[in-house]
């Protein structure tokens, strides 16, 4: 109840600890001021971090025909890495293209129930696929359409396309929607002051740029956006290679996050966080700043010590080599043991393509 003046002076002689209560008044003052900087600190940082956010409504897009939500509460996030080389990307990876882009990774991480563990499946971008009828980013329907590249439905639908196909393919519902532009990978890992990555043989790759012996090495963020585009210089030269530094590269990246205590430090929180919104296009669910923190709150018991990553099983194309085909049964195998909440099954895990290189 607050306390009302009486409008009188109290008269005699001012108690000794008047002064004392001065001083806490004033201390209290101080305090209040500087609560109130501090929030408005706060919410600057708040609206300069939500503002870079660019989200896409997938629900809008897709409609009621899809798959299900999990009967087991798991979250089933599609991550896509875009290749766009226009902009501020021109002089990234092999320079401008016209303005065109594909989905140079994509990855479905699957998380059970209690978000405690997960598992990313690669898909190589070389797969051919069904690609469904779908409604395209800038309006009008794409048709069906059989034997088409896995990387090129980004560029020919964007990424409500890339959803329903893999949605199509694996007869598991995207519970949300990631993507990573190239240009602002590069500021995370620079503002986390590069990643520590070993690998166990030289890489030498002239179309990356990526130069690198046998061993343990602390990659900047160009060097980083060189290593996971790199597959010239690893293994046969194809995309399966490159899954497995991306692979490599993602669980170095979380434990450095984890070992640098970022969430203790507000100036390197902010410097992380800021990269990290510039770079990131995600679903209308959680395309705010608060939708994406929650977001991330649920899944902060995951460890990266248990998250299993995974290729999807496929096999050379009989007609062109040069592409990979989903392997049967391995491929259904994987989605259905996802799908179940059932332990991938180890013979679901390796593909023929990498059996015969």
């Amino acid at each position: 109840m607050p306390i009302r003046s009486t409008g009188r002076r109290p008269t005699g002689p001012r108690p000794a600890r008047s002064r004392g209560r001065r001083t806490v008044r004033a201390l209290c003052w101080t305090l209040a001021g500087v609560l109130v900087l501090g929030g408005g600190v706060a919410y600057w940082a708040y609206t300069r971090l939500d503002g870079n956010l660019t989200s896409i409504d997938i629900d809008s897009a897709l409609g009621g025909d899809r798959p299900g939500k999990s009967d087991t509460g798991a979250q089933n996030i599609l991550i896509l890495g875009s290749d766009s080389r226009s902009g501020s990307n021109k002089t990234l990876a092999s320079g401008d293209t016209g303005g065109t882009a594909r989905s140079d990774t994509a990855m479905v991480v699957h998380i059970p129930e209690g978000r405690k563990k997960a598992t990313a499946v690669s898909i190589p971008r070389d797969t051919l696929v069904t690609r469904p009828a779908c409604t395209k980013t800038e309006g009008g329907e794409l048709p069906a359409a059989r034997r088409v590249m896995f990387n090129s439905v980004y560029t020919s639908g964007g990424p409500a396309c890339v959803v329903r196909t893999v949605e199509a393919m694996s007869g598991i519902r995207m519970d949300h929607y990631v993507e990573i532009d190239f240009a602002g990978f590069k500021d995370l890992v620079d503002a986390l002051g590069g990643v520590t990555v070993t690998t166990d043989r030289a890489i030498d790759d002239k179309q990356s740029g990526l130069r690198l012996s046998a061993g343990t090495h602390k990659l900047d963020g160009t060097q980083s956006l060189a290593f996971v585009r790199t597959r010239h210089g690893v293994g046969d030269g194809s995309d399966l290679g490159r899954i497995e530094l991306q692979q490599k590269f993602i669980l170095a990246l979380l434990d450095e996050i984890k070992q640098q205590g970022v969430l203790s430090s507000p100036t390197k929180l902010y410097e992380v966080a800021d990269a990290a919104t510039k770079a990131l296009t995600t679903d209308s669910d959680i395309g705010s700043l608060t939708g994406l923190v929650s977001f991330a709150k649920s899944m902060q018991g995951l460890d990266t010590g248990s998250m299993e990553t995974i290729t999807l099983p496929v096999g050379y194309d009989k007609t062109d080599p040069n592409r990979v085909v989903a392997a049967q049964p391995q491929a259904d195998a994987l989605w259905n043991a996802l799908r179940d909440g059932r332990p991938v099954p180890d013979t679901a895990k390796r593909s023929p393509a990498e059996g015969s290189s």
